[in-house]
């Protein structure tokens, strides 16, 4: 079993910031890849000042999307920061970049530059609205693409107020994507020797988030609707309150809610035709609910998982964030890792999901300080000498 990261050897310029970007090249470097973080000398990264929380100055929004990669601060807007990028260009694998459409191109890296630059390269460009179509040198942000992908159409309470997600969905989607289809150029470039031009927009990816909802509509013509914690096309599939509380519970199938009925003495419930049939209870939705959360009433929420873990129908509580860390199977799942950085000490982190036992994930960098790896970075790959590195920084180019 060989002992190198799955990714080793694979170079990644870095220019992105924020999330989308970011979160895309720590799966990279969470897998083994030598990230490299492009970032301007003046406070960087938007992100290492989205606090609070701070721990030793640094934002812990910052260190949740930074992890395995070295930092390099660069100015691009001067012509020795270019020329420097570009010799970064001819030694890299992959460049990933989320400014706005066509930046590159207007510095005269166009794809065939880059191509000349370093053949085989992989671009890819993260933005809002993507490389095409009327709207393509709109600035994006999360938010808007949830709200014009439709995503915040189908959250909230029926009869609420039209609701985002708690964290940035379309941001840490689309660079879920982005990663997918970086490595799958990779792979492709094992067998034909040939670069890939990859173009992510986050409302292209938060319309593809729409997944069954669009197709509803698609086939159907019919708008969804908003549910609150409820599914559009299975009932019961909710939060049911307890008598100490909320938990989760779902029979995605007939045969569970027979079998839950059945444990219940509600043998009425299987046959009445209003709740035999999963599309019949769609169509009584809120009876079937109100019958449901009068029953739940009667015991514990804990009763009623471990009643359901002996019939074999899915329930779960509903956790906030400290008792997720405090999980069992979450702890058994090492789902927190932790980096020596270098003013806090030992920082813990959310581990990668990506769980690969035969060649596992690693944490070989701490979410780096501004510009903490320059020096080592323009030596090892440009070969500049300290003096050269002195004439920059006071130049202002680094």
């Amino acid at each position: 079993m060989s002992n190198q990261p799955l990714l080793a050897g694979v170079r990644v310029i870095d220019l992105t910031r924020v999330l989308a970007g970011p979160f895309c090249t720590m799966m990279l470097g969470d897998l083994g890849a030598d990230v490299i973080k492009i970032e301007n000398p003046d406070g960087g990264d938007d992100t290492r000042h989205w606090g609070p929380p701070y721990v030793q100055g640094e934002a812990a929004y910052f260190l949740s999307a930074n992890r395995n990669k070295r930092s390099l601060t660069l100015n691009l807007k001067t012509a020795e920061g270019q020329a420097i990028l570009r010799e970064l260009i001819r030694q890299g694998d992959v460049l990933v970049e989320n400014f706005r459409t066509g930046t590159l191109a207007r510095w005269g890296l166009t794809y065939e530059v880059l191509q000349e630059l370093r053949p085989g390269l992989i671009y890819a460009t993260i933005t809002g609205y993507g490389n095409t179509g009327p709207e393509a040198d709109r600035a994006g942000y999360d938010f808007m693409a949830q709200a014009r992908g439709g995503f915040m159409s189908l959250t909230g309470p029926a009869d609420g107020e039209p609701t985002r997600a708690g964290i940035a969905i379309t941001d840490l989607t689309t660079g879920m994507f982005a990663c997918n289809a970086i490595l799958a150029a990779l792979f492709a470039r094992e067998r034909t020797g040939e670069g890939q031009r990859i173009d992510m927009a986050l409302l292209d990816t938060q319309v593809a988030l729409l997944s069954y909802a669009a197709s509803n509509y698609l086939l159907s013509g019919q708008l969804p609707q908003r549910y609150g914690n409820g599914h559009p096309n299975i009932v019961p599939y909710q939060e049911f309150r307890a008598r100490d509380g909320y938990f989760a519970f779902a029979c995605g199938n007939d045969g569970q809610w027979r079998k839950f009925c059945e444990a219940m003495g509600q043998t009425a419930w299987m046959t009445d035709e209003r709740f035999a049939t999963n599309s019949a209870r769609v169509g009584n939705r809120a009876l079937v609910v109100a019958m449901l959360n009068e029953l739940f009433g009667t015991r514990d929420k804990a009763e009623w998982m471990a009643l359901c873990d002996r019939l074999g129908i899915p329930t779960g509580p509903i956790n906030d964030v400290g008792q997720v860390f405090a999980d069992p199977q979450v702890q058994a799942r090492a789902m927190v890792t932790h980096a020596e950085h270098a003013t806090i000490g030992s920082v813990p982190l959310v581990a990668s999901p990506m769980k690969i036992p035969t060649n596992p994930t690693t944490v070989r960098y701490a979410p780096p300080l501004l510009g903490q790896h320059t020096e080592e970075i323009l030596g090892e790959l440009l070969q500049a000498e300290a003096a050269q590195i002195e004439q920059w920084r006071q130049a202002g180019v680094i």
